[in-house]
């Protein structure tokens, strides 16, 4: 029952966090705070999925960004392509996203049959090497995928449903709901059975192993489902850029993610999602006032790194925690006073 409860208030926030953002997105006649939550969508969901991957099972993954890359690749392609957008008319966009995510779920199921055998240091950088063996196909194919220049000529985006993701205001309440959906999926997942086995898996796989659990079933499950998500974060962008680039694949990439979860902490949902947003605020700041945006940014993951020693919300957290047992242990030193 108590996960139920848990499951009905998760989908009321979900719905109370959607309706913000519409009415964000709505209300304001600027463009830049759709631009910007638009992006903070995309790059949250990257971030978040890699979560699942660092923070809930214990398996630091430095090649994450391929599927997010994989799939605003797959996307775009399918769109671009005549026979396709001929065939399915104003149905192509939908079509073309739940293909582009599947494709990235079996990509993902590929190089995660491959990645979960191992762990620690092994695994990361064997993720690293798939990842950077896409940007080299991506880059290699040009007729494909346009090469360093990326997908050119723009996705097209045909009305459906009454939805006409052309119109800015369109686009923006569809990657508004796609995204609130792909975080609700993620929190039921963490708070459900199989999310305390990734836990148990994290804490301790060899015991784990001992009590019936199939690790390397479980590890594979929830590397596609991080690659999956990630990959709906590669369409938002895709949509929100009208192309995809070869940059989204590059190791810096994977590096940013892991940098919103260090900013944002690892230990608490929101917390990659927190970093994300913290990210990009950093970065459009800072290049309001000097090109050196790589070298303030790294003094700002040094001082949360050395000077909090974690992310943002868990330094938050456990102060927070901290603070009621000390008001805890006061009420008792007062009791037995009395």
């Amino acid at each position: 029952m108590s996960l139920l409860r848990e499951f009905r208030r998760d989908i009321a926030i979900a719905i109370v966090a959607l309706l913000v953002l519409l009415a964000i997105g709505f209300g304001i006649s600027s463009p830049w705070p759709r631009d910007f939550l638009t992006s903070i969508f995309a790059f949250g969901l990257l971030a978040m999925s890699l979560n699942l991957l660092i923070g809930y099972t214990g398996l630091v993954s430095f090649g994450h960004a391929a599927f997010f890359a994989f799939g605003g690749y797959a996307f775009g392609l399918l769109m671009q392509a005549p026979g396709f957008t001929g065939a399915f008319g104003s149905a192509s966009i939908p079509v073309a996203f739940v293909a582009a995510v599947v494709a990235t779920a079996v990509y993902s199921a590929i190089i995660g049959a491959i990645c979960v055998r191992l762990t620690e240091i092994y695994f990361a950088f064997l993720t690293l090497a798939f990842q950077m063996f896409l940007y080299s196909v991506i880059l290699s194919a040009v007729k494909i995928t346009g090469g360093d220049q990326g997908l050119m000529g723009g996705i097209p985006r045909p009305p459906f449903l009454g939805i006409d993701l052309g119109d800015p205001h369109h686009r923006y309440a569809f990657c508004a709901v796609v995204f609130i959906v792909c975080v609700l999926i993620m929190r039921i997942v963490t708070e459900s059975p199989f999310g305390y086995t990734l836990r148990m898996i994290r804490d301790n796989a060899t015991r784990a192993a001992f009590l019936g659990v199939n690790v390397f079933r479980v590890k594979l499950i929830c590397f596609i489902a991080a690659g999956s998500i990630a990959g709906v974060g590669g369409i938002i962008l895709a949509l929100f850029t009208s192309g995809a680039y070869p940059e989204w694949a590059f190791w810096a990439q994977s590096g940013e993610a892991i940098f919103m979860i260090m900013l944002g902490g690892l230990n608490v949902f929101v917390g990659p999602l927190l970093g994300a947003v913290a990210l990009r605020i950093l970065n459009d700041v800072v290049q309001m006032y000097t090109s050196h945006i790589d070298i303030v940014i790294g003094l700002v993951i040094l001082f949360v790194v050395l000077g909090l020693r974690r992310g943002l919300l868990d330094f938050a957290r456990d102060w927070l925690v901290e603070r009621q047992q000390a008001k805890l242990a006061a009420d008792a030193r007062k009791g037995d006073e009395r």
